[in-house]
């Protein structure tokens, strides 16, 4: 065989976009910086998509909620200094969400470090806790290696973000080397023994449940696992922030295990006597706060199935241990049978009951909006409809009472960000132009990225953001009021007229203060085609769907009485 010809001499830059063309990125986000102006000039030219966004923090959410769609790493480049430290956002979000995202850093030239020069920051101190993998390139030679290499990292295993610092002159520097051929992440698989027992189980079981979360799912997965519930007859929940996992108008979906859960979904996790725990880690908020099973000892046989070993007995130890991707698993499980009669159709039907009971309508709230009109809305929405969110009480509406019916149509924090429905909804709709997309976001939350705004602007993104607006940061005010109800303090907000910052874009706005207005403001917006802000003016009374906050600051009072 002829030896294969030499490659042509390539910058480290035009090394790096090529690696990203190899591993199919047609996208990237960012924040431009001169420490990395030789990978702008590379990306000038190629077939990757550079989104300017406004502000770092913005550019990794967005780069992070187009790896939680695709399952391929989302690409962000920042740079140095405060360009990184504004992007550790995005970082964490991925790392707690099991994203799989990779951060470019511009960094200072190999000859300045250790000087404190200018923006200098060592990113694998900063990003090491924080990320899966952070790493300094030093010769152009090794980006091939080092960029596939974070491709395997942030895909494999549990999934998670890689950050790559770019010293400017390395991004300069002529290097002759081959590209890395492309990376598909390893599937773990579950033996033929683990599905066997997983069988026994069920079959010795009464009152079985099954818990979806974590990552590497698809939609083959998620109808895999629909096929194997109707086959068994089966509850199934998801965790916090993972509704996407199973269709909500599905005979077997029992609910979500997040915050305000419903009670009757505790109870019967606790009552179970077998419990199957796919994909996820059962952490601080589904775990209620690690109250729901015991640890190490959970007190019921429990089936936990995790890509990476790490995660399993990390804080529960299973009856039964599967190291598998979500994907792999639900493949696996066309080959496990049910027994010859299923015991618990009763169980299953009165889980399904309780979870219609408990989102069947809002409650109504104090004021003159209802979020209940919101609700309605989203639910007469294509089930092909993307809803974002970030973090706040007026979040609590959405996950109780929306009903999820597809894969890929939840983009949400669990590690709790504010400011992450903007960006994400501005990504999605880059990403699928066809799909409508709504962020619901609060007054708060939606300040700390708004500016993104101008991002969906500017591509042509014409999404609709529903800003909830109650003047104040609703969350800290109502356990303000649960611990502090006389000494409230730092919570209140001073808001912008919201629809007129959209106008001011150049997208479409309107204000919303009375319920009957609510409908006909979404349909213009969507009617708009531009980017839309539908400013909702929500009384602060309305803090949560079970309570006012004149009523928890006077069941706080009675409860500690001042003085």
């Amino acid at each position: 065989m002829p030896p294969l010809p030499s490659p042509a001499p390539r910058t480290g830059a035009r090394l790096l976009v090529d690696a990203l063309r190899t591993n199919g990125v047609s996208r990237a986000f960012g924040v431009p910086g001169e420490s990395y102006l030789d990978v702008l000039d590379a990306l000038s030219d190629s077939e990757v998509d550079f989104v300017v966004c406004r502000q770092e923090s913005g550019a990794a959410m967005m780069a992070e909620a187009c790896g939680k769609l695709s399952g391929r790493p989302g690409i962000c480049f920042v740079t140095r200094g405060p360009g990184a430290t504004n992007a550790s956002a995005g970082i964490h979000i991925a790392q707690q969400d099991s994203t799989p995202m990779i951060l470019f850093v511009g960094q200072i030239s190999r000859a300045m470090r250790g000087r404190e020069a200018f923006q200098e920051v060592d990113y694998r101190a900063v990003f090491g806790p924080l990320a899966k993998w952070a790493v300094e390139i030093d010769e152009a030679a090794r980006i091939p290696e080092i960029v596939a290499r974070a491709f395997r990292v942030a895909m494999q295993g549990r999934p998670g973000p890689v950050v790559i610092a770019l010293p400017e002159d390395v991004l300069s520097e002529i290097a002759q080397v081959p590209d890395a051929p492309a990376v598909e992440p390893a599937e773990t698989w579950p033996g033929l023994t683990d599905m066997m027992r997983l069988q026994r189980l069920l079959w010795a079981a009464k009152r079985p449940v099954m818990i979806l979360g974590g990552a590497r799912w698809n939609a083959r997965a998620v109808a895999a696992v629909e096929r194997f519930a109707e086959r068994f007859d089966l509850p199934v929940a998801v965790s916090f922030r993972r509704q996407m996992l199973f269709p909500a108008d599905h005979e077997c979906f029992a609910g979500d295990v997040g915050f305000s859960v419903n009670p009757k979904l505790i109870a019967r996790l606790k009552q179970a006597d077998l419990v199957i725990l796919a994909g996820g880690r059962l952490g601080e908020v589904p775990s209620q706060g690690y109250s729901l099973f015991g640890i190490p000892d959970p007190g019921v046989p429990l089936v936990h199935v995790h890509a990476d070993p790490e995660e399993l007995g990390r804080v529960y130890q299973p009856s039964l241990a599967i190291n598998a991707s979500a994907s792999a698993f639900a493949a696996a499980l066309e080959g496990v049978q049910p027994p010859n009669e299923l015991p618990w159709g009763d169980w299953r039907a009165q889980a399904r009951a309780d979870y219609l009971d408990w989102t069947q309508e809002p409650p109504a709230n104090a004021g003159a909006v209802q979020m209940a009109t919101l609700v309605r809305y989203l639910r007469a929405l294509p089930k092909e409809t993307i809803i974002c969110n970030g973090a706040g009480n007026f979040a609590i509406w959405v996950h109780r009472f929306h009903r999820f019916r597809g894969f890929g149509t939840q983009l949400a924090p669990t590690s709790g960000s504010m400011g992450y429905g903007l960006p994400a909804a501005v990504a999605a709709k880059i990403a699928h132009p066809a799909t409508p997309v709504v962020a619901v976001c609060g007054d708060g939350d939606f300040l700390m990225t708004g500016q993104e705004f101008a991002t969906a602007v500017q591509h042509g993104a014409p999404i609709v953001a529903v800003v909830i607006d109650n003047g104040m940061y609703g969350t800290i005010r109502m356990h303000q009021e649960r611990e502090y109800p006389t000494r409230v303090f730092g919570t209140t907000l001073r808001n912008p007229d919201f629809a007129a910052y959209a106008r001011a874009f150049g997208g479409f706005g309107v204000t919303v203060e009375t319920d009957e207005a609510f409908v006909p403001a979404l349909d213009a917006a969507f009617a708009s085609g531009l980017p839309s802000i539908v400013h909702v003016k929500l009384d602060p009374e309305a803090i949560t769907p079970a309570t006012s906050l004149s009523a928890l600051r006077a069941k706080a009072l009675a409860a500690h009485p001042p003085g």
